[in-house]
């Protein structure tokens, strides 16, 4: 038997046993309202407070077996998925798509729901739920589920707000490079004069990125884009600026400011103007 406790801020605290499953989103309550297919007795929601329009109905399922937990994603957005243990390789980290599933480990796991709140201003940042796996308390019962409420349609997601093709477009595109292409053990982030050869080298025409002030400037205007003013590192003057470079890039690719399919076609061009990749 095993017992199942989210949290998280503004959440309430929610408890699940063995054979029941949890349904996490923007109104989870709607959508197994309207499901046949699902044992309702069986089933509870939790809904995340102030989720974008652009966050599913329902995101993800928490599934409590007998013997393991395991969690399903079906939100549209991207997701992280942490086990928060001490091991010798560190916590594990699982980047979660759409029809995703993955078993959490006993203790502590933290699910992170990447520019899933809608702040004022129309930014957006991270929301956070911390889903702790461990041994039932026989006399601890989970709270009753709230009533529903009417909720529109899921919205689309929201351009992620670089313009292709700009200088900060491929700023981010070189920051991001080890993790668009899967080298993600990559020893450092680019320096400024890396920064300005690869964008020039696929370019052809780098802007005044030369100047070492300018590929800063343009880090920072990615970094605000991919963190949302609140949990920006150069504002908040978390980390040395090397850590924060390095994060930056991560962002970059994990809130898809830059894709892949964008590296491929920047590479493509330059190859038809006949650079070699280096």
């Amino acid at each position: 038997m095993l017992r199942v406790t989210v949290r998280g801020g503004g959440l309430r605290r929610t408890v699940l046993g063995s054979g029941e499953t949890l349904l996490v989103g923007r109104a989870p309550a709607t959508v197994l309202a309207e499901s046949d297919a699902v044992d309702q007795l069986r089933h509870t929601t939790l809904e995340l407070p102030d989720a974008a329009a652009h966050v599913s109905r329902v995101v993800a399922e928490v599934v409590v077996g007998e013997e393991v937990v395991r969690l399903r994603w079906h939100g549209s957005t991207e997701a992280q998925l942490s086990s928060l243990f001490d091991a010798p390789g560190g916590a594990r980290r699982v980047a979660l798509g759409t029809g995703m599933s993955a078993l959490l480990d006993e203790g502590e796991n933290q699910l992170l729901l990447l520019r899933g709140r809608a702040d004022a201003g129309g930014s957006f940042s991270d929301l956070t739920l911390d889903i702790e796996v461990d041994q039932p308390a026989p006399d601890e019962q989970p709270p009753p589920p709230p009533l529903p409420r009417p909720v529109d349609a899921t919205a689309t997601a929201p351009a992620p707000g670089l313009e292709p093709w700009s200088k900060e477009w491929f700023v981010a595109l070189a920051l991001a490079e080890p993790w668009l292409t899967g080298l993600d053990d990559y020893p450092r982030p680019p320096s400024n004069r890396e920064i300005y050869e690869r964008v020039r080298e696929w370019h052809g025409y780098a802007w005044n990125l030369e100047r070492p002030q300018r590929v800063d400037e343009s880090i920072r205007a990615v970094a605000a884009l991919a963190f949302g003013a609140g949990d920006d590192p150069f504002t908040t003057g978390t980390g040395r600026v090397q850590n924060v470079r390095y994060a930056v890039g991560l962002r970059a690719a994990e809130t898809r400011l830059v894709t892949a399919a964008d590296l491929a076609g920047v590479r493509a061009k330059a190859a038809a103007r006949g650079f070699k990749e280096s």
